[in-house]
């Protein structure tokens, strides 16, 4: 077995175990170095959005006082979910590995495919979640602001 997926089956077994979340785990790696892992932390702190590659990224970012992680990779104990890749993705990683695969995690209740429905097909009838526009004019007028400044930092 890999040593970092190791690591990372580890982690979310430990998360298990602790009752911190689901069977998730991930390590980030730089140079051959673990530089973050982790573990899925959602009933731990009552927080959506604390799966395992997002309390990595950031653990990794912290560490280095930066968002951009180009030169490091992840490893995760299952394909990442939607909100997981797009982290992925914005921290610039250019290397995934992963274990098990999304139908993996549907059969044991961690189902994203009405997330990923959404975004193919935008908001509709079968999903319950309802968008209205609001203020957008002077939402807009953020990006110009955003623009405007000398000192803007892209990422």
């Amino acid at each position: 077995m890999n040593k970092f997926m190791e690591i990372a089956v580890n982690e979310a077994r430990l998360g298990m175990t602790n009752g911190d979340g689901g069977p998730f785990g991930a390590v980030i790696v730089k140079d051959g170095e673990i530089v973050a892992r982790s573990h899925n932390q959602v009933l731990l702190t009552h927080d959506p959005t604390m799966h395992a590659e997002i309390a990595a990224i950031r653990e990794a970012c912290a560490k280095f006082g930066r968002f951009d992680l180009s030169d490091c990779e992840i490893y995760s104990t299952c394909l990442p979910c939607p909100m997981c890749l797009g982290a992925i993705m914005w921290a610039k990683m250019p290397k995934l590995y992963y274990g098990a695969v999304d139908s993996d995690a549907a059969a044991a209740g961690f189902d994203d495919e009405y997330i990923y429905d959404v975004i193919k097909n935008g908001l509709h009838d079968k999903c319950s979640l309802s968008a209205e526009e609001t203020d957008a004019d002077e939402c807009r007028k953020l990006f110009a602001e955003w623009m405007a400044k000398d000192n803007r930092e892209m990422y």
